[in-house]
């Protein structure tokens, strides 16, 4: 997913600290940056809602076209904003109109490490294993934690049509050493989780990865080591996702068999993160494709184009305000063993903001339950809409302070409309007998 001015679930996550936090909603700054493919870093691509640019040749493509165009692809990176619903939508309209062309179709996860295959193998293979069960074996918000209803259409369509999907990811704790420590600092049993080689080397990602940050968040000041502990995390986690890709792939029977991967657009960007890495032991065809709002809400301005070199296929799509779950606005340190959530970062002007959280309280327990792990805080959250409230008893130094958030989005205003509305037409004169 691509970051902007509201904090971006995929940086907080790459620091290992991720718990909950508001998805991006402005993308403009990482759109237009001359980099990735040379023939194309020089010059933009259109932004047409509901349109498909091809962007090496400036077509405009319908789904069944783009479909025709990826007859020689075997590796397809699609970009999401994990809390935008529209994202997804693309997503399921790409795998439905290849699954129309033919193609033996494979989807690989970013939401789920390599060792929950068991469960994804079953909930594609067992007619009997529901939704609530499968979040529950699976540990859905334990591996991801956002909310499932952004996926499930997604999840459903390969049940119903057979379509195997695979864990791409690794734990959280390969990626945790790979920043801190280093590469070399690795164990034999997680460095076998990876392939033989990640390349840290590319200016050209480091310069994404760093407008990627937000200048005025909890990044925008770190120190040149952390940086690139940061962006040797980065590397590992695109390299390992788009090793058990090419894997799943090479295993795969069938003809033509094409694995869509499902990825935040962070990995996807001008060929710089999963792909770059991918072509350091795949020789086959890869390409990439990223839905674009074609309006910046925060901004009141049309989105119009793209630098051509951000995607192979851009697929314009309406702007989302606001995510259709609520969030709390908070980031909290990620503890492998049972204890309070340490709340490490409170957004601006969020629910939790609002609500009276600060930097450093620890949650105990949401409406009652008692709360030592962030899969708890997940599945608590998941049950909320926008307009409820919670109840949280929360450790502030000695004492126990309860908070009760209202999620309540804050308004905006819409742009003011065109002056020059087209005059209403003239009603119709009525049939004379």
């Amino acid at each position: 997913m691509l970051p902007s001015r509201s904090r971006s679930p995929f940086w907080l996550a790459l620091a290992g600290l991720l718990l909950f936090a508001p998805a991006a909603r402005s993308q403009d700054r990482t759109l237009d940056l001359p980099l990735g493919d040379p023939a194309r870093r020089e010059r933009t691509a259109p932004v047409l809602l509901d349109g498909i640019t091809a962007t090496a040749t400036g077509d405009l493509l319908t789904p069944a076209e783009l479909a025709a165009r990826l007859d020689p692809v075997s590796l397809l990176l699609v970009g999401e904003s994990h809390t935008d619903m529209e994202f997804h939508r693309v997503q399921l309209r790409v795998l439905e109109e290849l699954a129309r062309r033919g193609r033996s179709l494979l989807i690989g996860l970013e939401m789920y490490p390599a060792g929950e295959q068991a469960s994804l193998d079953r909930w594609i293979a067992d007619p009997a294993l529901d939704a609530d069960a499968f979040l529950t074996l699976s540990r859905w918000y334990r591996n991801w934690g956002y909310h499932w209803e952004y996926y499930h259409r997604i999840f459903r369509f390969a049940k119903a049509h057979g379509i195997r999907m695979y864990g791409l990811n690794v734990p959280r704790a390969v990626v945790q050493t790979a920043r801190r420590e280093g590469l070399e600092a690795l164990s034999a049993e997680q460095r076998a989780l990876l392939p033989p080689r990640i390349d840290t080397g590319s200016e050209e990602h480091r310069t994404f990865f760093r407008a990627a940050f937000d200048p005025e968040g909890m990044h925008g000041d770190l120190s040149p080591e952390a940086f690139e502990g940061m962006y040797r995390a980065q590397c590992t986690w695109d390299a390992a996702m788009a090793h058990n890709a090419i894997r799943a792939l090479r295993e795969a029977s069938g003809e033509r068999p094409l694995m869509v991967v499902l990825v935040g657009s962070g990995h996807v960007a001008y060929g710089l993160g999963a792909e770059r890495q991918a072509k350091l032991w795949y020789d086959g065809r890869i390409a990439s494709l990223i839905p674009v709002p074609v309006y910046d809400p925060k901004e009141h301005r049309p989105i119009t184009a793209t630098r051509a070199s951000y995607a192979d296929y851009l697929w314009g799509i309406p702007a989302a305000a606001d995510p259709l779950f609520p969030v709390l606005g908070i980031s909290t340190a990620e503890r492998e063993e049972p204890q309070p959530l340490a709340v490490i970062r409170v957004e601006n002007d969020s629910v939790a903001a609002r609500a009276g959280f600060a930097v450093g309280d620890r949650i105990v327990a949401m409406d009652g339950t008692p709360i030592d792990r962030k899969e708890t805080f997940n599945r608590l959250m998941a049950t909320k809409e926008w307009g409820d409230s919670a109840r949280f008893e929360v450790r502030r130094g000695e004492e126990t302070v309860t908070l009760t958030p209202i999620f309540r989005r804050p308004f905006e205003a819409p742009p003011a409309p065109c002056p020059d509305l087209p005059a209403a037409a003239e009603p119709a004169p009525e049939a004379q007998p």
